[in-house]
């Protein structure tokens, strides 16, 4: 189980990357070839969630539905963290980090940060009218965590502000 969820881990960050990777893309590679890889990538997670949240039949129909609306809503934040980093990627590249573009930059993190726990408040009334109270605690340590893990390598690859 651990090495599965290593696997989607890294599959992950991969997702969370793809917005900006897509963007470097050369011509021959497909976008389609992207969208196969986001599948795959959304498919991991969710059999890492259902394999950890052992969820009855009932609670499983209202559940996922729940769980799907929090995934659309998620990859708008996503979007959003890979177009911080690629702003980032081109001011590091060009080594043009200014005092402006650091403000920017940091700004852009606090809202980041800020949409990331409104959406996570907005759900739980969401989560607790089809789980009870013990699940949902389980599901958002879940997400929590593998959001940590990609946060966590991330910034390990990002190098500091000069």
């Amino acid at each position: 189980m651990m090495k599965l969820t290593k696997i989607v881990v890294l599959l992950i960050t991969v997702l969370w990357m793809t917005p900006a990777l897509a963007q470097s893309a050369t011509a021959d590679k497909p976008a389609d070839n992207m969208q196969i890889l986001r599948d795959k990538i959304k498919a991991d997670k969710k059999l890492v969630v259902a394999t950890n949240m052992k969820l009855t039949e009932s609670e499983a129909k209202g559940f996922w539905p729940v769980y799907e609306a929090y995934q659309k809503d998620l990859e708008k934040i996503n979007k959003r963290v890979a177009a911080m980093i690629k702003d980032y990627a081109d001011a590091w590249n060009t080594k043009s980090m200014d005092n402006k573009k650091a403000k920017k930059l940091t700004s852009e993190f606090l809202a980041i940060q800020t949409a990331e726990a409104k959406q996570v408040q907005s759900y739980v009334p969401k989560l607790n009218k089809v789980l009870p109270a013990t699940k949902v605690a389980r599901y958002l340590q879940i997400e929590n965590k593998i959001r940590t893990i990609i946060k966590y390598d991330l910034a390990g690859q990002i190098p500091l502000v000069p």
